[in-house]
């Protein structure tokens, strides 16, 4: 499910169609009878509203061929989930185990966000300066999608719990990723740049899955196989 409305006739028709919209971003100073209906609406509604400038909706809109849209709505996602809600509304999670460089992250968030996952753990030992990084580097994309730091193997156990199953992209898994069930209530694990995923990670995966590699250099930047595994999880989960 496509999780952009996109201008002010998509808004609108959502709110009438009662769909759960957790955030719009306006453009800055635009102005319709329409878009007051609607921030009217969202403010009774308790729904996170961001004014962003032309350029944001020019960049985020799905289709600006007939102008950039004075709004953009989120629907199917709450960004501000704590991480118990994540859990019980389930779909597909991306855990980064031991990422180190902010700017990998970032990318990591936005191509999770991209590829309508519906949160991000992040376990790794950043400080807040490097966490904003993170948040710059993924091009505000961290404002749609739930973005939790806390240890991985907590996480993990914690989600067992909720009844997901834990695939983990490393180098001792025995199949592809477009071999695997990537559907259902399912956390990815892609392991850090230096050292990749711990072996006590390891060990509580159900399954592990092998990016295949034909190169002289024996291993892809960390954004390359959460690329390749997202596009296929969204391959299944659309079918």
């Amino acid at each position: 499910m496509n999780m952009q409305r996109c201008g002010e006739d998509e808004v609108l028709a959502a709110i009438e169609d009662d769909e759960k919209i957790s955030l719009i971003l306006v453009k800055r100073d635009a102005t319709s009878i329409k878009l007051t209906k609607i921030i009217s609406y969202a403010e009774k509604s308790d729904i996170k509203i961001i004014h962003g400038s032309e350029n944001d909706l020019w960049r985020m809109s799905r289709d600006n061929n007939n102008g950039i849209p004075n709004i953009l709505a989120l629907v199917g996602r709450n960004p501000d989930s704590s991480l118990e809600d994540v859990f019980s509304n389930g779909g597909l999670i991306w855990l980064l185990a031991g990422a180190a460089y902010p700017v990998n992250i970032g990318f990591c968030i936005r191509t999770a966000e991209v590829s309508g996952a519906n949160a991000v753990i992040i376990d790794a030992q950043l400080n807040n300066q490097e966490r904003s990084a993170a948040k710059r580097a993924s091009m505000k994309a961290h404002r749609f999608i739930p973005v939790h730091w806390i240890d991985g193997i907590e996480a993990i156990i914690e989600a067992k719990e909720a009844g997901f199953r834990i695939i983990a992209v490393e180098d001792v898994g025995t199949s592809t990723p477009w071999e695997v069930d990537l559907t259902g209530d399912v956390i990815i694990i892609v392991g850090g740049e230096k050292y990749g995923i711990s072996d006590d990670i390891i060990r509580l995966a159900d399954e592990c899955v092998q990016i295949p590699m034909t190169g002289f250099v024996p291993s892809f930047n960390l954004q390359a196989p959460l690329s390749a595994v997202a596009i296929e999880a969204q391959r299944q989960r659309n079918q």
